[in-house]
């Protein structure tokens, strides 16, 4: 069962909200994050990224950071900029990108079913990023950034949720990237508990996004859990904040890599080694965008070329080797470029889809790249089949549009207390 808990969110006053609300933290810079907060002193990064407030020599790692999110995040509750609701309450979160539209359920899930892999993951987690996590909520007694869930989409939950937006919404705005951004709140008990009922009948939940946020708060709860002789399962720090979202609504846009060097080799020498493992067809109509699986385009020279994995160059019945990326890697960029491992090798970068095709000619033509490859979008469903096998996707693999805002509700957790140490 999956197991989804309302939770009395801590949220934006309405005439602000707008102001408030910000990126997620790991999308931005710390540069880019000065220049947005020097324009608007609302701003939830100031919470999420508080090094925007401090010199900007800081290490962003450091204690003090930390410390300044913390005081930021209660100055902002004292001004009564951010106000926490009376009761525990669901929240709906509709975004509109374009044509599409996705809408989600903000509620409390469970530590526990995280720890069990009834909410599965498909990616392992770095060490610092996750220790960065649980110093911020640790710092501020808040989860400020949601886990993006998803699960195989239900009638009845979609039923319920339409319900719920009959209601009025509490905010209803475009944030600067035109994407539009809508909140309603579900606070009757007999909603409440229908919508919780509806989701015990869920069997599994999906990490679609935030397996550094997810891990850092089953670690707090471990940490509270051990210091808390009266420990319940109730307390607050056994659930963390989540957007969840059915799968038919999700929507995965390419992610596309771009290499610094060819590896010592020539641009013909290169297109003769790739011609081993795919068929290579130079465009005639500009830039290449995969217009289906196991297809990729090349950017090299100034000039697009086709390329199609060639039969029996990967295995089809694999959930992880059949990925694009996971082809690529295989039959391109570790044996003819020489790139081991994506995740620590300084030669490749990766560009959000969000960016568009002309951002991988830019990159190249700039000459810091060599060359560029777009790829075909991972599917939802792939990313389920792997998660359900027990796999580990390839960095990298997925980039989800529309991003969720930051601070459109936060998910207080109180922990001083089991924690040991004192409030600031």
């Amino acid at each position: 069962m999956a197991i989804l808990k309302p939770f009395r969110g801590l949220r934006p006053v309405a005439e602000l909200a707008q102001q408030v609300v910000s990126p997620p933290y790991d999308v931005l810079d710390s540069e880019e994050a000065r220049q947005l907060t020097a324009k608007n002193r609302y701003s939830f990064l100031r919470v999420t990224k508080a090094e925007v407030d401090l010199p900007s020599d800081i290490d962003v790692h450091s204690p003090q950071v930390y410390r300044q999110a913390r005081q930021t995040l209660q100055q902002l509750m004292r001004d009564g900029i951010l106000l926490q609701d009376e009761q525990p309450c669901f929240y709906i979160y509709k975004q509109q990108m374009g044509d599409h539209c996705q809408v989600g359920l903000v509620a409390a899930a469970s530590v526990a079913e995280y720890q069990q892999n009834i909410i599965k993951k498909h990616e392992l987690t770095r060490p610092d990023k996750e220790q960065d996590r649980v110093d911020h909520i640790t710092a501020t007694e808040a989860q400020t950034g949601a886990v993006f869930l998803t699960y195989h989409a239900d009638r009845r939950i979609n039923r319920l949720i339409a319900d719920g937006m009959k209601a009025e919404p509490v905010y209803d705005f475009t944030t600067e990237d035109g994407i539009g951004h809508t909140l309603y709140v579900v606070s009757d008990p007999a909603k409440i508990q229908a919508i919780e009922e509806a989701f015990a009948q869920i069997n599994f939940l999906y990490i679609a996004d935030g397996h550094h946020r997810s891990a850092a708060a089953g670690r707090v709860a471990d940490a509270c859990k051990g210091n808390n002789p009266n420990h319940t399962g109730q307390e607050e720090y056994n659930t963390f904040l989540t957007v969840v979202f059915p799968h038919d609504m999700m929507y995965i846009m390419d992610y596309n890599r771009v290499v610094t060097d060819l590896n010592g080799l020539s641009p013909a020498e290169f297109l003769e080694r790739a011609a081993e493992k795919f068929t290579l067809v130079p465009s005639c109509g500009g830039a290449v965008k995969p217009g289906k699986p196991h297809a990729f385009g090349l950017y090299l020279n100034h000039g697009w070329y086709e390329l199609a994995a060639k039969p029996g160059t990967f295995a089809a019945d694999h959930p992880v080797e059949c990925l694009d990326v996971s082809i690529l890697q295989n039959n391109l960029l570790h044996p003819v470029l020489g790139i081991e491992d994506p995740r620590t090798d300084q030669r490749i970068h990766f560009v959000g889809g969000i960016r568009g095709m002309a951002e991988l000619e830019r990159l190249v033509d700039s000459g810091k790249y060599a060359l560029a490859f777009a790829l075909y979008p991972t599917s939802i469903e792939q990313l389920m089949a792997i998660a359900d096998a027990g796999q580990i996707m390839p960095p990298k693999s997925t980039w989800f549009e529309p991003k969720l805002r930051d601070a459109m509700v936060v998910h207080l957790t109180p922990l001083a207390e089991y924690l040991h140490r004192n409030k600031e």
